[in-house]
């Protein structure tokens, strides 16, 4: 295969996943809001977090490309906090800068971009949703009686395989100095 047609077909896989997460998200979400009770008092804003994530993710990733607007519109989660004023803005972004500001806009995600940066002690926006989410998927160990644990602890299970691999990494690439930069989950 020639090189576009290598790009087209990881760029249709791309496309693909998003809108099986989006399906994902907005199912899930409204699951969990069907329950009612603690389950959606932890779940919701959980879900919420990460939709704006893969939104905010996604627009970023979409710099630089072949997609028009409304495609990418059409890959966004239609819940979260940035839904659906916020997913307006993101739409139109241009630049990475632009993003900061809608999010900036909002008061969760306000303080996300702090600490952000290129340097080599700084945070990259991946870490900082990381960190964010450990903290939601740790306060809902302390609420009683509701699924919103079992997803917790599988996700935290997830950061924690990342957390090892990182370390591992570290290790193997002889980058001592860098092996504490990974997220700690309590």
């Amino acid at each position: 295969k020639q090189w576009y047609q290598r790009r087209v077909a990881i760029t249709a896989g791309e496309i693909l996943r998003n809108k099986l997460y989006k399906a994902y998200f907005e199912d899930f979400y409204g699951f969990c809001e069907s329950l009612g009770g603690t389950t959606a008092d932890v779940m919701c804003p959980i879900l919420a977090f990460e939709a704006d994530r893969r939104a905010i993710t996604i627009t970023i990733n979409s710099f630089r490309t072949d997609l028009l607007k409304d495609d990418i519109e059409n890959l966004y989660p239609k819940c979260g906090k940035l839904f659906p004023e916020g997913l307006k803005f993101l739409k139109n972004a241009e630049d990475r800068e632009e993003v900061r500001r809608i999010c900036e806009r909002f008061g969760a995600y306000k303080d996300l971009y702090t600490g952000v940066g290129d340097g080599p002690n700084d945070k990259t926006l991946e870490d900082k949703f990381f960190e964010e989410e450990v903290k939601m998927l740790a306060l809902s160990f302390e609420q009683q009686f509701h699924f919103g644990v079992f997803y917790a602890f599988v996700k935290l299970k997830e950061q924690e395989n990342r957390n090892i691999v990182w370390i591992a990494e570290c290790i193997a690439q002889k980058n001592k100095n860098k092996i504490d930069n990974y997220i700690p989950i309590f």
